[in-house]
């Protein structure tokens, strides 16, 4: 066991990001001596495994109580610890909310992309599904003619912008399309920003886009069906 915690956490720092489907990320989500020991192993150098259901991949992350120490003579670490500008930030959060607030809908409906929920009657039984089965992708010309005029100019959003942010590995662009990267779903908390971001201002940024926000999210029954018949 300890040479495979040696090898899954030299690969987890060597990477950042590994896939669930791994076979040693697999054991230390189900093994429960193998995951002590491996976040014994990351907590000793100020690390922690981040870990998301929802999310593709696994992702290895700055421990809480290391981020002033490590960050805080930065000016930008108020914003952000991977050194985003205020635009990339934007731009970011703006991604985040058109790829995984519909994805995460779908997850916890049991949907897949190409479907409506009606091609499965237990689909709802079923596991959770992960990848590009329930998780969209962005036309990149649409969201320059949606954006680009706020954060600058094309050329601008797609040097500067889009560039960083599939540098660091939150998004993909194949196509024309921006798909969602392996740290899109981990590494941005959804339980954090999700309110902030459908009914917060970019709520009313995103409306103005064509993209209004849902009249609730995936997670709060209503309010009918929590009463007794």
């Amino acid at each position: 066991m300890e040479q495979q915690i040696r090898t899954l956490t030299a690969r987890l720092l060597a990477h950042r990001s590994l896939p669930r489907s791994d076979a040693l990320v697999r054991r230390a989500l189900v093994d429960e001596a193998f995951r002590v020991d491996l976040d014994a192993r990351l907590g000793a150098v100020g690390l922690q495994l981040i870990d998301n259901p929802y999310a593709e991949h696994v992702a290895v992350a700055l421990a809480e109580d290391v981020h002033e120490p490590v960050f805080g003579a930065s000016r930008e670490y108020a914003a952000s610890n991977a050194g985003l500008t205020r635009d990339q930030l934007a731009l970011l959060v703006v991604i985040w909310a058109l790829i995984i607030l519909p994805k995460r809908e779908r997850q916890v409906n049991r949907q897949r992309l190409a479907d409506d929920g009606q091609e499965d009657m237990f689909g709802k039984d079923g596991p959770l599904e992960h990848g590009e089965g329930v998780s969209g992708a962005l036309s990149e010309a649409s969201l320059l003619a949606d954006f680009a005029p706020v954060l600058g100019h094309k050329t601008y959003v797609q040097g500067k912008l889009l560039s960083r942010l599939a540098q660091l590995g939150f998004i993909e662009r194949r196509g024309g399309l921006i798909h969602e990267g392996p740290l899109l779903d981990v590494l941005l908390d959804y339980r954090v920003l999700a309110d902030r971001i459908i009914y917060g201002t970019l709520g009313e940024v995103l409306a103005q886009a064509g993209h209004p926000p849902p009249a609730g999210d995936a997670f709060t029954p209503p309010e009918d069906a929590t009463e007794d018949d």
